[in-house]
């Protein structure tokens, strides 16, 4: 009887510590999904609030989710620690990193951000939106070379992406590769008929 009662209350520990995690997980299942009502009514500091109140430090997904939503709020330097907590919790994951892009570009931190990219291309040097946001960094620099080199990228593999199209276009301008920048704004303009911008780059070539 005694071992009976021993494997008992071994079984009702291990059956009330799992009806706990299953709680705590459909709780937190629960404060996503109101989070992201609060978040499409506007509601982003609710919406923060509700996630804080089943807050882990070492969930990422969460950690993830606070980044996105302090940076909607316009509160720069709690969506910078909620998405450095993410990225030290996946340091390999490219997610996490370029959510932590926001807050940084709108706090100017641009050389971080450069550092950041570069570490992403390490792992994975075809990343598109590394790649046009590099050449983007470069072409506002005047680094137009640079810039061509990592627009290059993309175009190989998105042909007719619009954004890509434009920024390389006005790149090849300001290196003089006329016929190159003619050709690439003709191709944004099938991409967007009357483009202004790439009408303007037109006007400006013999």
């Amino acid at each position: 009887m005694e071992f009976l009662k021993h494997r008992y209350m071994q079984f009702m520990v291990l059956f009330l510590a799992g009806w706990g995690i299953l709680y705590a997980q459909d709780q937190v299942i629960k404060a996503f999904e109101t989070s992201y009502t609060q978040e499409n009514e506007g509601q982003y500091q609710r919406a923060a609030e509700t996630l804080t109140a089943v807050y882990d430090e070492d969930s990422y997904e969460i950690n993830l989710r606070l980044g996105w939503l302090y940076y909607l709020g316009g509160k720069m330097d709690k969506s910078e620690t909620y998405y450095r907590n993410a990225v030290k919790l996946r340091p390999y994951a490219i997610e996490p990193q370029l959510g932590l892009a926001y807050p940084l570009s709108s706090q100017g931190k641009w050389d971080e951000i450069e550092k950041m990219y570069l570490k992403i291309l390490e792992m994975d040097p075809q990343n598109t939106l590394v790649n046009y946001r590099m050449g983007l960094i470069c072409y506002n620099r005047g680094e137009y070379e640079k810039a061509d080199r990592y627009l290059e990228k993309v175009l190989n593999l998105y042909p007719f992406d619009y954004d890509t199209l434009l920024l390389s276009a006005w790149t090849k301008l300001h290196l003089q590769k006329l016929r190159e920048a003619k050709i690439l704004f003709h191709k944004t303009l099938m991409a967007s008929p009357g483009d202004a911008s790439a009408l303007e780059g037109l006007a400006m070539l013999p």
